[in-house]
């Protein structure tokens, strides 16, 4: 009974060891926390069904070339890996790398152990399953991304502005941006889907950024109520009431506004903070609205507006505050897991495969220039240690053999070549490679030898009956025949040296090689970040990790290479020396032979 209770028990934690795969058509999936301690330490909690923007780059996501087109394979779970999450792609650029999702988040999500989602795609036969207006409640009247030239409402409720001159731009808060010079203004006309009563709460939201005092420029006005900026500084008016904000907008940094409606009052909010309120003496705006200028088209605003929203709810502090935390560009609060596959989450992925898929093509064009520098470096390394250890080999060999002849039989190593030893002498490693060949083939020494033989040959008489040993060579003979014997000398030591240039090209081209494809990697992660407006270590460490993987493989080639070389080279130091030698001590016991 006990082993039963047991094994069940190993049973049920098994979901949490290993969570199961949502649909076996998608190949691959990356999770995405919420930071809640960090949200925390602010005093908020994450929303049930609040709206975070998912930030994609070459930071934390490698695998862009892997999604379906336009991303249509995307998909978004909650934690139990089976509910699905409304969602909506405002930007995708497959070729650039980079993307902006917008993801409704579970209704759960605060009192999750994990505040965290589930990212599915790679499924090129999956259809396009996102949902616009579906990301938002049904208190959500309007909502403008200002993703498009053309100003549209995202909601359901499709209240699309009369008229719009605002430009887009890029570089938005979340995405693009509108952009308002003081003359050009986005008006809604009024209808019951936009009404603001007091009764039931309403609230105005947008992210602002201004690049130079205003002239009291207005965001949003109403009937009586008017939100605007007066040199640095947010003002709400209503009904010629007006709370200052006792703190300033910073010039050129996206900051969120908002103003929440109940029957206590009119509440204005800087980044989710409350700056004061004022009594609600309007109890509802009926009238057309005018974003960026009033409605008359006096007091226009000079700078940029993005992602506004009117809710026929009073949104709290807690909600407020969550969305400047989650939407703004600095934000750090999600924390983008490696990407897995059902093979990977079963074993485990390790880290330095995890990197390796991060790596860009920029990336992968230098590893590859460095792999095959590195075949061709294990190429030289493998076939100059066999020539080297052949040729010390039969050296030794020659060496022991010349030390027993005496001073008169100096000639008696000597040996004529054969027909086929000519194309071995071409090919070291062929001679180094193969048997049968003559006596000391592939001795640097007996090539050095055969060598003062014939030229001493040359030199003594032929005639007939002559006594070779008693015949006497000349000083000027004796300096020739060294002479021919220290030019095959030279030939031999650039035998030995040929192809060593390789390994020189590998040890100090390489590092460099690498350091080219991390400067390019780091280059382009930033570049990557900077354009997606995230910035925190989640997003940038993936993309410097992959970019090191470059430099990682130009150490790979240059080490290596340089322990061969250097023994490589010790070893032809021997043979040069051994030749150096052998010289000076044929030409000694030539000279006293024969003088």
């Amino acid at each position: 009974m006990k082993r039963i209770a047991l094994l069940m028990l190993v049973l049920s934690m098994m979901p949490g060891l290993a969570q199961a795969w949502w649909n076996d058509d998608w190949g691959y999936r990356k999770k995405i926390t919420i930071d809640a301690a960090q949200l925390q330490q602010s005093g908020v909690k994450p929303v049930a069904e609040g709206l975070v923007p998912v930030r994609l780059h070459t930071g934390n996501f490698g695998f862009f070339a892997d999604l379906a087109e336009n991303g249509k394979d995307l998909r978004f779970l909650a934690a139990d890996d089976k509910t699905p999450l409304k969602y909506f792609i405002e930007k995708i650029d497959t070729v650039n790398e980079m993307a902006l999702i917008w993801v409704k988040l579970p209704k759960d999500i605060a009192a999750a152990d994990e505040a965290m989602f589930w990212m599915y795609y790679g499924n090129p036969k999956a259809v396009d399953a996102q949902d616009g207006a579906g990301i938002f409640d049904v208190a959500q009247a309007v909502a403008y991304h200002f993703e498009a030239d053309a100003v549209k409402d995202a909601t359901a409720y499709a209240n699309q502005p009369a008229s719009a001159t605002s430009s887009r731009i890029e570089g938005g808060a979340v995405g693009d941006a509108g952009a308002f010079n003081g003359s050009q203004a986005v008006k809604i006309a009024a209808t019951p889907a936009v009404q603001m009563a007091v009764e039931f709460g309403w609230t105005v939201s947008a992210w602002v950024k201004i690049d130079q005092a205003q002239s009291d420029g207005v965001i949003f006005q109403r009937d009586g109520l008017t939100l605007s900026v007066r040199g640095q500084t947010p003002v709400l008016e209503v009904n010629r009431k007006e709370l200052v904000s006792p703190t300033d907008l910073n010039l050129a940094t996206w900051q969120f506004l908002a103003v929440s409606a109940t029957k206590e009052g009119f509440t204005l909010y800087v980044d989710g903070k409350p700056m004061g309120v004022l009594p609600a003496s309007v109890s509802a705006l009926l009238g057309d609205s005018s974003i960026g200028a009033a409605v008359d088209g006096s007091r226009g605003f000079a700078g940029a507006i993005d992602e506004f929203g009117i809710a026929k709810v009073a949104r709290d502090q807690n909600y407020l505050q969550f969305a400047a935390l989650m939407q703004g560009q600095s934000s750090a609060l999600l924390n983008y897991g490696e990407d897995s596959t059902p093979d990977s989450e079963e074993g485990g992925e390790s880290y330095l495969m995890a990197t390796l898929d991060n790596v860009t093509l920029d990336g992968w064009v230098i590893i590859g220039i460095l792999a095959v520098m590195f075949i061709i470096s294990f190429l030289v390394i493998v076939s100059k240690a066999i020539i080297l250890n052949r040729t010390r080999s039969e050296n030794k060999k020659f060496e022991e053999a010349f030390s027993q002849l005496g001073s008169k039989n100096l000639t008696n190593l000597d040996h004529q070549d054969e027909d086929d030893q000519a194309d071995f002498d071409e090919s070291p490693l062929l001679l180094s490679l193969t048997g049968n060949h003559a006596a000391f083939a592939g001795s640097s020494i007996y090539r050095i030898y055969h060598t003062g033989v014939q030229e001493m040959n040359k030199r003594l008489a032929k005639g007939v009956g002559a006594d070779v040993h008693d015949q006497a060579l000349s000083a000027q003979a004796l300096n020739a025949v060294k002479a021919s014997m220290d030019g095959v000398l030279v030939r031999e030591l650039q035998k030995l040296n040929s192809q060593m240039v390789l390994l020189t090209i590998a040890i100090s081209g390489g590092p460099f090689l690498g350091l080219l494809g991390t400067v390019v990697g780091v280059m382009i992660t930033f570049a990557a970040i900077a354009a997606s407006g995230e910035v925190n270590v989640n997003a940038i460490a993936p993309g410097i990790a992959a970019a090191l993987a470059a430099t990682v493989a130009g150490l790979g080639v240059a080490i290596p290479a340089l322990f061969a070389y250097n023994y490589l080279g010790s070893m032809i130091k021997a043979i040069t020396a051994d030749m150096h030698v052998f010289v000076d001590e044929f030409i000694a016991k030539l000279a006293e032979q024969h003088s």
